[in-house]
């Protein structure tokens, strides 16, 4: 999914956001731009403004003028985690993240599995984990459809057979431009008929690919074999509420949130969201034990969608380093604050 060509200067917009997210942030800018430097390309960094303090300012959570900025004049967007227990509606983040996904069309949330220290995973024998799920990310019940009167409340699921077929067809797609020979699709058709258009999806894009093998697996069965046999999967493909549960239980074999990075693309478009999963994690902002890894990771699948994969790489070995010579902030077991795991990640780009 990579796009823009060497040795250029990519415009970054920054919306740092709420609690641990500037924290790890500003961690991450200055080993990005190391690994810039190396490869020779650059980094602008454009921070804005955007968070819950500034929605409690200004009654302000992405104006107009800033959504047409980010849709047309950056490169990407590199996003902090919004959420805040002032604000127990998260208004700024819906409107902000989930807005942002939906009037770009970031289809695909992009999430990696991978086992990067043999002692990250609570598993026995875990073998090598090394997957990636690719979630819809613009449909299903995310899209808030439904009704509220009374003591009914229902929400609705949409599935269309553009949305399905495309986040499909990009799975195969990366799975066919990384050597990969396995696409696994989940669903829970034997109870939702609805999810049948997964299945008839699936099975005629896969025709399209005959040195890949299509398989399909019920959500939970896969909840299941994620915990028994990581290792035998390669490429995920499912719905948004699945994928968002399933990418979690992955980076819970792998190490946690911490460790977790996504990106949010449109696959053939300039730009995309990246933001690391772990959320703004209020309980610890500021004491900075926050872990830098994840933000460094999602700067990572960035810079690779910016067209410099060889950079991409040169992080997450920097990260995978650094962890093996026990630089772990508390969530990961270990006692080394926030800088000083940014500074272990930096010294080993």
């Amino acid at each position: 999914m990579t796009g823009r060509p060497a040795g250029r200067t990519a415009k970054i917009a920054v919306i740092a956001g709420d609690g641990i997210g500037p924290e790890v942030i500003e961690a991450a800018i200055p080993i990005l731009d190391r690994a810039a430097a190396k490869h020779g390309f650059g980094l602008q960094w454009e921070r804005l403004p955007y968070s819950a303090d500034h929605y409690l300012r200004t009654k302000e959570t992405l104006p107009d003028a800033a959504f047409h900025h980010l849709r047309d004049d950056v490169d990407a967007i590199f996003l902090g985690a919004l959420g805040d227990p002032r604000l127990p509606g998260n208004e700024h983040a819906r409107d902000i993240l989930l807005g942002l996904r939906f009037k770009l069309d970031l289809y695909v949330n992009f999430r990696p599995v991978e086992l990067l220290h043999p002692d990250l995973t609570p598993l026995r024998n875990p073998g090598t984990i090394d997957c990636v799920i690719f979630r819809e990310n613009t449909e299903g019940q995310y899209l808030g459809r439904g009704r509220s009167s009374g003591d009914e409340h229902v929400a609705e699921e949409v599935n269309t057979g553009k949305g399905v077929e495309r986040i499909v067809r990009a799975a195969f797609e990366w799975a066919k431009a990384h050597g990969k020979t396995r696409v696994t699709m989940s669903d829970k058709s034997n109870a939702i008929p609805t999810h049948r258009i997964w299945q008839e999806t699936l099975q005629r894009i896969a025709r399209e690919y005959p040195t890949i093998t299509a398989e399909h697996r019920y959500v939970d069965a896969l909840a299941m074999e994620l915990v028994r046999e990581p290792a035998r999967f390669q490429v995920i493909v499912t719905n948004n509420l699945y994928g968002d549960i399933l990418s979690d239980l992955g980076a819970g074999l792998v190490g946690g949130l911490g460790v977790a990075a996504s990106a949010n693309l449109h696959p053939g478009r300039r730009g995309g969201l990246f933001e690391p999963v772990h959320g703004s994690a209020p309980t610890i902002a500021g004491k900075g034990v926050a872990n830098p890894a994840a933000a460094v990771l999602t700067g990572a699948l960035m810079v690779e969608q910016l067209g410099h994969p060889d950079a991409a790489r040169d992080l997450e070995r920097a990260v995978r380093e650094a962890l093996t010579i026990g630089a772990r902030t508390p969530d990961l077991g270990g006692k080394s604050t926030t800088r000083e795991v940014a500074s272990a990640i930096a010294a080993r780009v």
